[in-house]
C-alpha cells in the first residue's frame, strides 16, 4: 500500500508538524490553534478528559477530518491536501477496537494484511510476528469475540501496524481495560518506540502521562501545558503529581481567557 513517494525520513524533519490547528462543528470549536512538534522515534501523548479535543485533533492529523484552519503535516505530508497519502503512512487504532468478532484472530489479521496492502509474500511473516507480539500464538484459531478486552486490544494493535507505519495514532487504545491490561499495551508501545516508530497516544489515565516521553495537556480544545512529565512537574515543587500539573494548567488557563 505504501506507494506514495515519502518524504526521506534520515533529514531529521519530524514526524508530526501541527501550526495552529482549528476544526470547528458549526459554532462549537472542537480544536482551538493547536500547535506542537513530534519527533521522530517520540512517545508523544495528548492527556485530557473526554471531549477535551483529543480525539478530534487526532481524526485530523489521521486525515479522517478537514482542518478548518491552520496546518499540520504527518510524515512530511500535508492533512488537508495530501490526506490519502497521510492514510497510506501511519496506523490507526480507535478506542472501538475495529475488528470482526465473527472472524478468528488470525482470520482478523489476515483481513487487514489485505486492506493495508502488506505484499503477498509478507503476509504469512507479518501475520506470525503480530501473533507473537500479542501473544496470541496459541490462540490463532479461537473467535475474536471470545478474546477478553486486553487481548483484543492487542489484537487490534497489532492489525493496526501490520504495514509497518513510520507513525501510529492511537485514540484512547486503552479506555476500558484493567491496569495489569494497561501496563501490558504500554510495554509494547515502548518496543514500537525502540524499532523507530513515532506513537502519537490519547488518554484520560493521569497514570499513563508518565509512560511517555512528551505530553500536551488538553482542555476544551486548546493545549494548555506541553512538556516531558519530568519537566512538567517540576515547575510545582517535587511532590507534584499529574494531576496538581493539569489543576494548575487549567487554572492558568482561566486566568488568562478572563471571565467568559
Amino acid at each position: 500500500m505504501l506507494t506514495a513517494a515519502r518524504p526521506d525520513a534520515s533529514n531529521g524533519d519530524p514526524a508530526v508538524v501541527v501550526d495552529k490547528l482549528v476544526k470547528r462543528f458549526g459554532k462549537f470549536v472542537a480544536v482551538d490553534h493547536v500547535s506542537l512538534t513530534v519527533a521522530r522515534g517520540e512517545i508523544f501523548c495528548f492527556l485530557g478528559p473526554n471531549g477535551a479535543g483529543k480525539s478530534t485533533t487526532i481524526r485530523v492529523l489521521c486525515g479522517l477530518l478537514a482542518p478548518t484552519e491552520g496546518k499540520a503535516t504527518v510524515d512530511g505530508f500535508d492533512v488537508a491536501t495530501q490526506s490519502e497519502q497521510v492514510k497510506q503512512h501511519i496506523g490507526y487504532m480507535s478506542q472501538k477496537f475495529s475488528l470482526y468478532d465473527d472472524l478468528t484472530v488470525s482470520e482478523n489479521i489476515e483481513f487487514f494484511s489485505g486492506i493495508y496492502g502488506v505484499p503477498k509474500a509478507r503476509r504469512e511473516q507479518r501475520k506470525e510476528e503480530i501473533l507473537a507480539m500479542a501473544g496470541l500464538l496459541d490462540r490463532r484459531n479461537d473467535a475474536t469475540a471470545l478474546l477478553t478486552g486486553g487481548w483484543k486490544q492487542r489484537l487490534a494493535l497489532g492489525c493496526a501496524i501490520l504495514h509497518e507505519p513510520p507513525i501510529v495514532f492511537l485514540d484512547e487504545p486503552t479506555s476500558g481495560v484493567d491496569p495489569i491490561a494497561r501496563r501490558h499495551f504500554w510495554d509494547l508501545i515502548y518496543g514500537m518506540a525502540e524499532h523507530g516508530q513515532t506513537v502519537f497516544v490519547s488518554t484520560h489515565y493521569m497514570e499513563e502521562a508518565e509512560y511517555c516521553q512528551r505530553l500536551a495537556l488538553m482542555d476544551r480544545g486548546k493545549i494548555i501545558a506541553l512538556g516531558s512529565p519530568k519537566d512538567l512537574r517540576a515547575e510545582l515543587g517535587p511532590d507534584a503529581k499529574m494531576e496538581d500539573v493539569f489543576i494548575t494548567s487549567i487554572e492558568r488557563q482561566e486566568v488568562q481567557e478572563g471571565p467568559q
